[in-house]
């Protein structure tokens, strides 16, 4: 009854006999005008749960959407703001017409009516596209431009709404939208500042629009909103940085400000909520996807803030802080100052809880990243209890596919260390090796794989013996799947495993060329490959083998959130003629497995 008593209140003075002394001339109401204002009333008397969006209430309102009389404009305007307040749902063509008809009214009072109607409506995703397909983003850009501050609130509120939508995104760009957005986020109306900066952030899901963005001058005011008094405001702003920091160049543009960002980010981090805590720290995660940025926060005394969040009982703060660790541990120069700070112990902790996979993902690439310099003493990786978690982990019936991977790719960096190699031969644990080789997953068991042959390589007599002993235990399984079964053939795994047996024939010749010679399926598949075609070989996991020094070097640190390294590509070359050529990488492939068979044969 809201919208009918605006209705009719603006409307009954139209009925009433007026002498017209000492008031004001009323404008004459028209024949359709009356007809639309009395077939209102009589439906307001007869039926309070009327619908205005289709049908003869519809058409009333139309009449009076279009009439000249400012008050039946407004009393329109009126009616549709308050209706969608309540009667939220898609809407046809016809009823979003006159909505879009009253944005152009001469009469402020009409236009911000029409503005807040249409952004209520605009939280309907079939509504959304409507409203751009009619023209309507065009008319909310000029409402932008008034200076009337109710006409900003209701027009940036509809565009927010609008930029939720992906295929609105592009138009708004287009439409002259960004510089007033980034200009109505430094209002001084609170409620303009909040929806402007909600609209940039809709804006900073695609990559092509976070340039645009930055090109209009959204850093400098998303930086400035860091000091916010509003709690969404400060929200946004921190999520719209945390999305442009995803790309490169919006990371050259951040760190024009680097100083001032830091900072305010980190004592955001230290006094507000749990959302804005976490989504502080996943701002500094992708800030931290770029080197200078990795050292900045440290030497900001980053770590300090982030080991609370590290040992907060909210799953959220504890995920969002690891996978800022993840990121800053990539950088050489921050293995010390994290160690320093007391996080390795925390980190370890979090390894085995097989609750949280991405937790326990997050801490093992971090301590991973960590002991990959091989210049430092890892005896504090050691004192942590960093075999007992990772055995715990490995153990473990709930372990997930994507912590299996992440183990195995820490393990391949154990194996190359020159203190924590020998912990791994000694305290029992290549036969967690030997059970990610045969787990089914083909990254996990390339990088069981890369473990296996670093060990192998070191030349070491117990390594050497452990393997052996393993051979019989699942090692030639394992192995073997991968040189017979034709799910490998376009695996990286395959030329891996072919290193694996290189690296055991450099160290136990005798022994190895033993039972090859014995096992006639693996040698017929060994010496198949070095003979045939090799396949295309995929790139999907993190190192290609034109990244890895003689047998099984990992080269530097390997993390998904960080930019990636180019990938060289192994595959086949098809000439016009259809004959299958080499690249250098096949032939690689090809000229071990010939060498391994050789060999075996000469060795007596």
């Amino acid at each position: 009854m809201g919208a009918g008593a605006s209705v009719l209140s603006c409307c009954r003075g139209e009925f009433e006999e007026s002498d017209n002394t000492g008031s004001e001339y009323q404008p004459l109401l028209g024949d359709r005008e009356r007809q639309a204002v009395a077939a209102l009333v009589k439906l307001f008397e007869n039926d309070t749960r009327i619908s205005f969006y289709d049908g003869e209430p519809l058409r009333a309102l139309t009449v009076l959407a279009r009439s000249d009389v400012h008050h039946l404009q407004l009393s329109a305007a009126t009616a549709f703001s308050e209706i969608s307040e309540y009667d939220v749902r898609a809407v046809p063509q016809e009823a979003l017409a006159p909505v879009l008809y009253l944005l152009q009214s001469a009469y402020a009072d009409v236009q911000q009516g029409a503005a807040s109607a249409l952004g209520n409506l605009a939280s309907v995703s079939a509504n959304k596209r409507l409203i751009v397909e009619m023209g309507g983003l065009e008319l909310l850009v000029r409402q932008m431009l008034s200076p009337n501050t109710e006409a900003q609130i209701n027009s940036v509120g509809c565009i927010t709404n609008l930029a939720a939508d992906e295929e609105n995104k592009l138009a708004i760009a287009r439409s002259g939208a960004l510089i007033p957005l980034v200009r109505l986020g430094r209002s001084r109306d609170l409620r303009v500042q909040r929806n402007a900066t909600g609209a940039l952030l809709n804006m900073t899901h695609q990559a092509e629009l976070r340039e645009k963005l930055v090109a209009a001058g959204a850093v400098a005011v998303l930086v400035d909103l860091l000091h916010a008094k509003d709690e969404d405001t400060l929200y946004y702003a921190i999520t719209a940085l945390s999305n442009i920091a995803v790309d490169s160049d919006g990371r050259d543009a951040l760190w024009s400000a680097q100083a001032k960002l830091v900072t305010e980010l980190l004592q955001i981090m230290q006094v507000h909520k749990i959302k804005v805590q976490a989504q502080v720290a996943l701002t500094l995660r992708n800030l931290a996807s770029d080197a200078r940025f990795q050292r900045a926060i440290v030497q900001s005394n980053g770590l300090d803030a982030l080991l609370p969040l590290l040992q907060s009982s909210y799953t959220a703060l504890v995920v969002a802080a690891a996978a800022c660790l993840r990121n800053l541990s990539i950088h050489a120069d921050n293995e010390d100052p994290i160690i320093c700070a007391g996080l390795l112990p925390e980190l370890m902790d979090l390894v085995p809880q097989a609750d949280q996979p991405e937790l326990q993902c997050h801490a093992i690439a971090t301590i991973r990243n960590l002991a990959a310099n091989n210049g430092s003493d890892k005896q504090a990786f050691i004192d942590a209890g960093l075999f007992d978690r990772f055995r715990m982990a490995l153990e473990s019936t709930d372990a997930q596919p994507q912590v299996l991977c992440e183990l195995a790719a820490a393990f391949s960096v154990f194996a190359l260390n020159d203190q924590l190699w020998r912990p791994v031969v000694e305290l029992g644990m290549c036969h967690l090796l030997v059970r990610l080789l045969r787990c089914g997953h083909t990254d996990t068991e390339y990088n069981a794989c890369l473990a296996i042959g670093s060990l192998a390589g070191k030349g070491h007599p117990e390594a050497a013996e452990e393997l052996m002993r393993l051979w019989p235990r699942g090692l030639r399984e394992g192995l073997a799947r991968a040189l017979t079964l034709p799910e490998y053939a376009s695996s990286n795994v395959r030329p891996a495993v072919l290193w694996v047996l290189m690296a055991l024939l450099n160290s136990r010749r005798a022994a190895v060329c033993k039972v090859l010679r014995a096992d006639s399926q693996m040698l017929d598949a060994i010496e198949s490959i070095g003979v045939s075609h090799v396949p295309s070989l995929s790139t999907s996991t993190s190192a290609s083998w034109s990244l890895l020094p003689s047998f099984f070097a990992t080269k530097g640190k390997s993390d998904e959130m960080a930019t990636s390294p180019a990938i060289a590509d192994c595959k086949t070359d098809v000439d016009d003629d259809g004959i299958c050529g080499f690249t250098p990488e096949a032939q690689r492939m090809r000229s071990l497995a010939a060498q391994i068979v050789a060999l075996v044969q000469d060795t007596d």
